[in-house]
């Protein structure tokens, strides 16, 4: 088996486009948990970057911190890349990862000229331990012990599931401290759940996910909804015509009832609630189990696997339905892409819209290799305005003396812009911080400590409004 990396990232914001990563960790293990090696770096909050308040009072970020580390982001960042090259081959875990600290790490990439998809390429395949662990409970639901909400939901926060089940978790929410609280959720459950476990090995690329899918002739599944995991017993259709989604029939339903519906009929059937058409996302490390599974569950139990594969077999054997189903999918996507492309989006959020040019990609270690004064020089030769953009935005951060000085001054001067608004940005602006900070304060006026905290960051956002407001 593959050795395994967990990762964690704590960050100055919620937002993954234009947030940035303040503390990193990862620990290499084999397939036995024992530790092979691991990375822990801290670094400066880059010029213009506002954090979020509360953000910073929950991983415990001084503006001390962020102003006089020793290492800036693109030197962490340069750090972290050339840990994570050296442990390819791996499967890249973390908790509640895919859909953020992933995104964060993506996007961070991106915007730092390095390959994006670092942790499910060359080798290296992702999973997350979030969505792990709440499947575990699904389907074995003594393995692990979790607290209990007020709506009589199991909870899986990391920094409650680790005391309940004896892991020491001193320093929640350090990178460090989330990272080894997460190796050993993942050590319990693959002895309590070693089926779910070994299941969840299966689906960290999404090529062999999809083809599991596409190969099974039914498989179970689970969802979250409303604070609780569903599971499905699903069967594949098609796949998604814009999307690639592996689009799947849930077996509860009669599919005869369906087939002789026209194109309009089934459209609005297939629009209503519950779903009949589920979407599995093959690339996020969806847990594929056996279909006896959910034989545990009243819904499918009633009906019985005979009849569950009953309906499979009609579905995988009538072409037509899945030609109609893949056609309203094509037409809502292509409905979905005309609304998109209306709407303004700015270079740290494109990383989806496409792939930089191969002109680029080969460019780019060139420019993390040459000296600050040649960097401007490689900048110019990218192709994609995109590209121009982030490397000029380094050398704004890293080495500002190395931008002509019309550049630095438009960079400084945008900044400014961004920052300062008073819109609704989709950034973090100087005057919502200050507003966050208000609340925040109402919210915590009877800890001392915490307003100290608050204290310290208003004056940190105060000496960047200065800094800025010269240049709006």
């Amino acid at each position: 088996m593959s050795n395994l990396v967990f990762y964690d990232f704590e960050t100055c914001s919620s937002n993954v486009s234009y947030g940035q990563i303040i503390q990193a960790a990862a620990v290499l293990v084999n397939d036995n948990f024992q530790e092979l090696d691991r990375y822990e770096g801290r670094c400066k909050l880059s010029p213009g970057v506002v954090p979020e308040a509360m953000a910073l009072l929950v991983n415990k970020t001084t503006p001390k911190m962020l102003k006089e580390t020793n290492l800036s982001h693109y030197q962490m960042i340069r750090q972290l890349v050339d840990k994570f090259k050296e442990w390819k081959n791996s499967v890249f875990i973390g908790y509640n990862s895919i859909n953020f600290d992933e995104e964060f790490l993506r996007r961070t990439l991106w915007k730092n000229l390095e390959y994006p998809y670092l942790t499910n390429t060359n080798g290296s395949e992702r999973g997350d331990l979030f969505s792990l662990a709440r499947a575990c409970h699904l389907y074995y639901p003594s393995c692990i012990k979790t607290p209990i909400s007020d709506k009589n939901n199991p909870v899986f926060k990391l920094e409650k599931l680790a005391p309940m089940n004896d892991i020491k978790h001193d320093d929640a929410h350090s990178a460090m401290g989330d990272v080894l609280a997460t190796v050993e959720i993942a050590k319990l459950l693959s002895k309590k759940a070693p089926n779910v476990w070994k299941a969840s090995l299966m689906t960290t690329n999404k090529d062999k996910t999809f083809n599991l899918i596409k190969d099974e002739q039914l498989f179970c599944t689970d969802f979250f909804y409303y604070g609780k995991s569903v599971p499905f017993v699903l069967t594949f259709v098609c796949q998604h015509p814009q999307w690639s989604y592996p689009m799947c029939f849930d077996l509860k339903a009669d599919p005869k009832y369906y087939f002789n519906l026209s194109i309009k009929e089934l459209k609005k059937e297939l629009d209503k609630k519950p779903k009949v058409i589920r979407t599995i996302k093959h690339k996020k490390h969806p847990i594929i189990m056996n279909p006896s599974y959910g034989m545990n569950f009243d819904n499918y139990k009633q009906l019985g696997i005979k009849k569950l594969k009953e309906r499979a077999k009609l579905i995988r054997e009538n072409k037509d339905f899945a030609k109609k189903v893949a056609s309203i999918l094509d037409e809502d996507a292509r409905e979905r892409q005309e609304l998109d492309s209306q709407m303004d989006v700015y270079p740290e959020e494109s990383i989806y819209m496409k792939f930089a040019p191969d002109h680029d990609n080969k460019l780019m270690p060139e420019f993390h290799k040459v000296d600050w004064k040649d960097k401007y020089s490689i900048v110019q030769r990218f192709k994609d305005d995109r590209m121009q953009y982030f490397g000029k935005k380094i050398l704004y951060e890293e080495s500002p003396q190395s931008l002509p000085k019309e550049e630095y001054n438009m960079f400084h001067k945008e900044i400014a812009s961004r920052i300062l608004s008073t819109n609704e940005e989709k950034w973090n602006t100087i005057p919502r911080t200050y507003s966050e900070i208000d609340t925040l304060r109402n919210k915590f006026k009877d800890d001392d400590k915490k307003l100290n905290a608050l204290a310290d960051i208003n004056s940190y956002i105060e000496e960047m409004e200065k800094i800025y407001h010269k240049a709006s």
